[in-house]
């Protein structure tokens, strides 16, 4: 087995679990220090011992990369494996297989943690159809966010990655920050070069009820605004602790989304599980779209679908109006109608 994949792999899963960082790094970090030299070469100092001197490989490590030379699949990434086999949720199972893209990803451009490319890969292996990177937009300076050239930049990228690959559709997208009064964080030039769009309010979470609503119903109506991203912004369990959800009227909010046609997210992320599954009952009522999306920061969090599918399932959303689960063709027609 090539060594350098096997801990890609290895990565993948940690990251589908939530491993801590630390765990995660030291396996991309060996990836990257053996990923230069011939087989040859890297049999020879995996004989020799003299790979163990090298800067980012550890015992552990070592011995993954011994077993992967030798052609075996490493014990520690067999039993990955096989834990991975099963979902990550219990629930949803029917409308996960119906999922074929998700509309929210970010990479080493912003405060993902892969490149485009590892992106790109793990979401054709998982079997999507299309994936939508959204990295974030200038404000947010704390997630390096994307200036227009920097974004014009990575519209390139994009385009060599998709037609690197026949079995996956890799979009451009962007996660914008909605500001103070509504307006999106990017010029309006570059969000019309975009496949998707999703708006997603970052600062001031405890603004006041009324400006809140009034800052989201101006960001629902641009006609760039494709997706609401994570709505409430709340965090109920992880590593950055609990955060209150914002405060808004959720039906005056949910009216806009249906009137504009913008989809409201259901965020997969475990820590954040936002809409709330009574505000999902909201617009629910209201008729509102739904995407359901990974957030995904990591290659391994492309997985994270699982968790999305079974919240939209426990609250009887239709597959029919979540635009996660159209064909490529119908998704984009619908994101650029308003444009």
């Amino acid at each position: 087995m090539d060594a350098v994949e096997a801990l890609k792999e290895i990565g993948f899963w940690l990251e589908r679990e939530l491993a801590k960082t630390y765990r995660v790094e030291a396996f991309r970090k060996a990836a990257a220090a053996i990923e230069h030299l011939s087989p040859e070469q890297l049999e020879k100092q995996v004989k020799d011992g003299s790979l163990k001197r090298v800067k980012g490989i550890g015992d552990r490590t070592f011995g993954i990369i011994a077993e992967a030379v030798a052609g075996d699949v490493p014990a520690y990434l067999a039993d990955l494996r096989e834990r991975g086999a099963k979902p990550l949720a219990s629930g949803g199972t029917k409308l996960r297989a119906k999922l074929r893209g998700d509309l929210h990803s970010h990479s080493n451009w912003s405060d993902g943690g892969s490149s485009i490319q590892e992106m790109a890969r793990a979401a054709a292996r998982l079997g999507r159809e299309y994936q939508v990177m959204t990295d974030h937009s200038p404000r947010l300076t704390i997630a390096n966010g994307l200036s227009e050239e920097r974004l014009a930049e990575q519209l390139d990228v994009i385009a060599e990655v998709d037609a690197e690959h026949d079995d996956l559709r890799l979009l451009s997208g962007i996660e914008v920050d909605i500001l103070d009064d509504g307006e999106l964080d990017q010029t309006d030039e570059m969000l019309g070069r975009l496949d998707v769009v999703v708006a997603s309010v970052h600062s001031k979470l405890k603004m006041d009820r009324d400006l809140m609503t009034r800052r989201m119903v101006n960001a629902i109506a641009n006609p760039h605004t494709n997706v609401l991203g994570h709505c409430t912004g709340r965090l109920v369990a992880g590593s950055r602790g609990g955060r209150d959800q914002s405060r808004f009227d959720p039906e005056i909010v949910f009216a806009a989304c249906e009137k504009f046609d913008v989809a409201v997210e259901i965020n997969s992320r475990p820590e954040r599980r936002d809409p709330p599954s009574r505000l999902i009952q909201i617009a629910l009522d209201y008729g509102c779209l739904f995407a359901i999306n990974t957030d995904a920061h990591a290659p391994g969090q492309l997985d994270f679908l699982d968790y999305g599918a079974e919240r939209a399932a426990a609250n009887k959303v239709p597959a029919s109006r979540i635009v996660t689960t159209w064909p490529v063709e119908r998704l984009l027609e619908w994101s650029n109608a308003k444009r």
